[in-house]
C-alpha cells in the first residue's frame, strides 16, 4: 500500500516529530531532508491500494493517523469521503478508518485499463479543507485465457520454406499485468515450434514457426492444440484447436493499398455508419485471386462495435459509440485469397467527443433553514462534474441574479453557497434557489438542481398598535365589568415572536396631559377603574362611573409579545364619561344676539357627531321666538315620564335614531294637521299652549328644519323666557294632534325615543 502524506493538513512541528518517531536515530537527518522536500512540493495526494474481490467493510487505511490529526478529529471536523461520481466506494467511520462500502471488480471498473485508480476526496467542514485522494486497484487473477474461437483455421501453403512464421490468434484475459496472458504452447509434432512474441500494444501473441516443408500430397492437413498460459500462481489456461491445411501453391499473397489506415468517428455516429472500406489485391488469378477480408487478431471490444463486409472490406458500426469508454480502436484485418494465402492492414481508429454527457452536481452539505438577520452563512457546499472533454467538459455555475445569495469557488469544480448579508424573515420567508450548472460545448446542456432554503424568525419587531391613541365614552351609572372598547396590537414576527398581550402601565409622572376640570375630583387609582384582557385587548369598566365625580380620564397601555427577548409598544387611552341627562355628543351653539331686547326671533344650530373614523355628524336649525311673562300654562299638558332609559352606547342611539326617521314623516303629517286646527279654534282647544295674562301665546312658536345629514324637517317648541336672566334653553315636545293612538304605549315610547335619539330629555 502507497501512502502520500497530505503535509498541510498538519503543521511542520508535528510532520517533523512523526517522522522523526517513526525513523531510527541514524536516519533522522534524512528525516528532516524529507520534511524539507515535502514542504517545497506542497499538498499531495493521498494513495491507497487493495485488491480488487474485497469483502465489502474491508480495511483500508486509517485516516486520521496519516493525516497526522489528534484522535477523534476527523469526526470534530465532520468529515467526509466521497468517490468521483454518483457511486460511492468508501466509507469513513468515527474511529477515522477507511473502509470498502462493497467488493469492487477492476474489470467492471476499469475494463483493461491499468492501473485502475479510483479518486475520491476527503471534505473536512471546521474549518474547510480539502484533500484529494486515490484508490488503486489491484488486480488478482480471476479470469481464464480465453480464446474466441475454439478452432483456429490456418492455410498453408506447401512451398512454404522452413522458418517461415504464421501468427495465430491471441486467446482474451480480462486480468492485467502479470495475470494476464503471459505464454503459448503448442502440442508435439515434427513440422512446427511455437513462439510467443510481443504485439505492438504489450499484448502477447503465438506465432507458428514452420521447421520442416510440408509436402500436401503426404499429409494435406493436421490438427495442433494451441495453449494460453498467463502469469498467475498457479497459472490459469486456455486452449484452442489449430486446423492447419496445407494447400497446393499459391505464388502471389494479397497486398493491401497502405499498411496502416486512420480515420475519425464521432461518437454520436448511429449504428450501420459507414466507417472505412480496406482493399487489397492478388496478382494470382483464379481462385487463388478470389479475396475475402475477415477481422485479425481482433479484441472481444472490437468484435462486438465493429463489422466489416467479407467481399468489398468495408467497415460499418455495430454498436454505439462512447468517448468517455473508449478514445481509440486498432483494428486488424486480414484478406486470404482462395489459395491460402493473405495480408493484412492496421485500422486506427479514433473517436471524437461530442457534448452528450449534461453536467452532474452532487451536493456534499445542504442547510434548509437558517434564522434571519444572521451575517454571511454557508447554505451549502456542492461539486459539478462532466466526463466530456475540452469545451464539452468545461462548465460554469450560476444562481438567479435577484437572490441576497453569492456562489464562491472552493477548489476544483467544488462551490460554496453563501448569504450575502443577513436576511430579513419579514420581506420573505422562503427562497428557491436554482442552481444551474451549463457546460461550454456546442449545443450547451445544462443541469438545475433547486434548494428550498427556509428563514426562521427572530424576534425583531415590537408590536404596533392600529391607533396611537384611543378615544372610548362610557355613560356614567354603568353596570360593572361593562366592555367599554377594545384596542389592537399587531405584530410582523411570527409563532410565539407573534403572539401580542396587552397590559395597563402606571401612569407617567410628572403628567404631560393638561390638568382636570377644576370641579373634577382627583382621578382615583387605576386598577380601581378598568381591566384588560391580556389576551383580547378588551377594556371593562370594573364599577360604575359617575359623571359629576369623574369626567375623563386616561392612561397608557402596553402590547408585548412572547419572543425572547421580549419588545413592546404603548398608546393612550382616553376615557369620557358621558352625563346620563346627555349621552348623545350634541353640540349647541348659542346665537349671536341672544341678549339684544329688540330681536323677538333668533335661529339656531344644533349638531350631533359621532366619533367614527373619520366622524361623521347631522344637524338641524331651529328658529326661536322670545316671549315676555312666559310660564307654565303655556307648556303642554305633562305626560307621564317614560321610564329612563338604559344608558346605552352611542351606535346603538343611532340606530334607533335612523329606525325612527320614515315614522316621523308620519308625525309631521299629524303635526301639520294639529297646527291647522289649533290657528282655527285656539291654543285652548288642543291644550298645548295656554293663554297667558297678557293674552294666548303663539301657536306657532318655532319652526326646526333639518339642514345636515338628517332627511326631514320636524317642528319643536323653544319657549324662552324675557328676562329672566338665564340661558337655558327649554325644549318641549313635538306638537302632535290628539287623536287616539293605536296603541298608546307605543306612541309614548316612540316620543321618548325621538328624544332620546337627539339628546333632548
Amino acid at each position: 500500500m502507497i501512502v502520500f502524506l497530505n503535509t498541510a493538513s498538519f503543521g511542520p512541528r508535528e510532520t517533523l516529530e512523526m517522522l522523526l518517531s517513526k525513523a531510527p536515530a541514524k536516519r533522522q537527518v534524512t528525516a528532516i531532508l524529507f520534511l524539507l522536500l515535502l514542504r517545497e512540493v506542497g499538498s499531495e495526494t493521498i494513495k491507497y491500494s487493495v485488491l480488487e474481490e474485497s469483502d465489502r467493510g474491508s480495511f483500508v487505511a486509517n485516516l486520521e493517523k496519516d493525516l497526522g490529526l489528534g484522535l477523534g478529529e476527523l469526526a470534530v471536523r465532520g468529515a467526509q469521503v466521497r468517490s468521483k461520481g454518483s457511486k460511492q466506494h468508501l466509507q469513513l467511520e468515527q474511529s477515522g478508518n477507511l473502509l470498502l462500502r462493497e467488493k469492487l471488480d477492476r474489470e467492471e471498473l476499469c475494463g483493461d485499463t491499468d492501473p485502475c485508480l479510483l479518486p475520491f476526496q476527503v471534505l473536512l467542514k471546521n474549518p474547510l479543507q480539502f484533500i484529494q485522494g486515490e484508490l488503486q486497484l489491484q488486480d488478482i487473477n480471476d479470469n481464464d485465457p480465453e480464446f474466441l474461437e475454439n478452432e483456429i483455421l490456418l492455410k498453408i501453403s506447401e512451398s512454404s520454406r522452413p522458418g517461415t512464421p504464421f501468427p495465430l490468434k491471441i486467446a482474451q484475459d480480462l486480468d492485467v499485468g502479470n495475470n494476464t496472458v503471459q505464454n503459448y504452447t503448442i502440442s508435439t509434432n515434427s513440422h512446427f515450434h511455437l513462439v510467443t512474441r510481443d504485439h505492438n500494444d504489450g499484448r502477447k501473441y503465438p506465432e507458428l514457426v514452420l521447421d520442416k516443408a510440408l509436402d500436401h500430397e503426404e499429409q494435406p492437413e493436421m490438427m495442433l492444440t494451441l495453449t494460453a498460459l498467463d502469469g498467475g500462481s498457479p497459472p490459469r489456461t486456455g486452449i484452442a484447436q489449430v486446423h492447419i491445411m496445407i494447400l497446393d501453391i499459391n505464388d502471389n499473397a494479397p497486398e493491401f493499398g497502405q499498411g496502416l489506415y486512420k480515420v475519425q468517428v464521432p461518437e454520436n455516429s448511429p449504428i450501420g455508419f459507414h466507417i472505412i472500406t480496406v482493399s487489397a489485391r492478388d496478382l494470382d488469378a483464379g481462385t487463388h485471386g478470389e479475396l475475402s477480408y475477415t477481422f485479425f487478431q481482433s479484441s472481444s471490444q472490437v468484435m462486438q462495435t465493429f463489422e466489416i463486409n467479407t467481399n468489398t472490406g468495408e467497415i460499418r458500426l455495430k454498436k454505439l459509440l462512447d468517448y468517455e469508454e473508449t478514445k481509440f480502436y486498432h483494428v486488424e484485418v486480414e484478406a486470404s485469397d482462395g489459395g491460402g494465402l493473405s495480408g493484412k492492414c492496421t485500422v486506427k481508429l479514433e473517436v471524437m467527443d461530442v457534448n452528450d454527457n449534461a453536467p452532474e452536481l452532487i451536493t456534499s452539505l445542504l442547510i434548509s433553514d437558517i434564522p434571519e438577520n444572521s451575517p454571511e452563512t454557508v447554505v451549502a457546499i456542492f461539486e459539478i462534474s462532466d466526463p466530456d472533454s475540452g469545451d464539452n467538459g468545461k462548465m460554469v455555475c450560476s444562481i438567479q441574479n435577484h437572490l441576497p445569495f453569492n456562489l464562491k469557488s472552493t477548489v476544483e469544480n467544488f462551490y460554496t453557497l453563501l448569504t450575502e448579508g443577513a436576511l430579513d424573515r419579514e420581506k420573505k420567508s422562503e427562497y428557491n434557489i436554482t442552481i444551474t450548472v451549463t457546460d461550454l460545448g456546442t449545443p450547451r446542456l445544462k443541469t438545475q438542481h433547486t434548494i428550498t432554503l427556509q428563514v426562521s424568525d427572530i424576534n425583531d419587531n415590537a408590536p404596533t398598535f392600529t391607533q396611537s391613541s384611543y378615544t372610548l365614552f362610557v355613560p356614567e351609572n354603568n353596570s360593572p365589568a361593562l366592555l367599554i372598547g377594545t384596542i389592537s396590537a399587531t405584530d410582523r414576527d411570527s409563532g410565539s415572536n407573534a403572539q401580542v398581550t396587552y397590559s395597563l402601565l402606571p401612569p407617567q409622572h410628572p403628567h404631560p396631559h393638561p390638568q382636570p376640570h377644576p370641579q373634577q375630583q382627583p382621578q382615583p387609582d387605576l386598577a380601581s377603574l378598568v381591566s384588560i384582557n391580556a389576551d383580547t385587548g378588551q377594556l371593562f369598566a370594573l364599577r360604575a362611573l359617575d359623571y359629576e365625580a369623574l369626567r375623563a380620564f386616561e392612561f397608557r397601555v402596553g402590547a408585548a409579545d412572547r419572543g425572547s427577548p421580549a419588545l413592546s409598544s404603548e398608546a393612550l387611552v382616553r376615557v369620557r364619561v358621558l352625563d346620563a341627562n346627555d349621552n348623545a355628543p350634541f353640540v349647541l351653539y348659542p346665537p349671536h344676539n341672544a341678549s339684544a331686547p329688540y330681536a323677538p326671533r333668533h335661529r339656531l344650530l344644533v349638531q350631533v357627531r359621532d366619533n367614527g373614523e373619520p366622524p361623521l355628524s347631522a344637524s338641524v336649525t331651529l328658529h326661536v321666538l322670545l316671549v315676555d311673562g312666559f310660564s307654565q300654562p303655556y307648556l303642554p299638558a305633562a305626560e307621564a315620564a317614560p321610564e329612563r332609559a338604559q344608558p346605552a352606547s352611542l351606535t346603538a342611539h343611532l340606530v334607533v335614531a335612523l329606525a325612527t326617521v320614515s315614522s316621523l314623516f308620519l308625525l309631521s303629517l299629524l303635526l301639520f294637521v294639529a297646527l291647522r286646527l289649533c290657528r282655527r279654534s285656539g291654543p285652548a282647544a288642543l291644550g298645548v299652549c295656554s293663554a297667558a295674562p297678557e293674552g294666548p301665546f303663539p301657536a306657532h312658536l318655532v319652526d326646526v328644519s333639518g339642514t345636515g345629514t338628517l332627511s326631514h324637517s320636524y317642528q319643536y317648541e323653544v319657549c324662552l323666557t324675557g328676562g329672566s336672566g338665564t340661558d337655558e334653553f327649554k325644549f318641549l315636545k313635538p306638537f302632535f294632534p290628539n287623536l287616539p293612538p293605536p296603541n298608546a304605549a307605543q306612541q309614548t315610547e316612540g316620543s321618548a325615543m325621538v328624544r332620546n335619539s337627539f339628546g333632548f330629555h
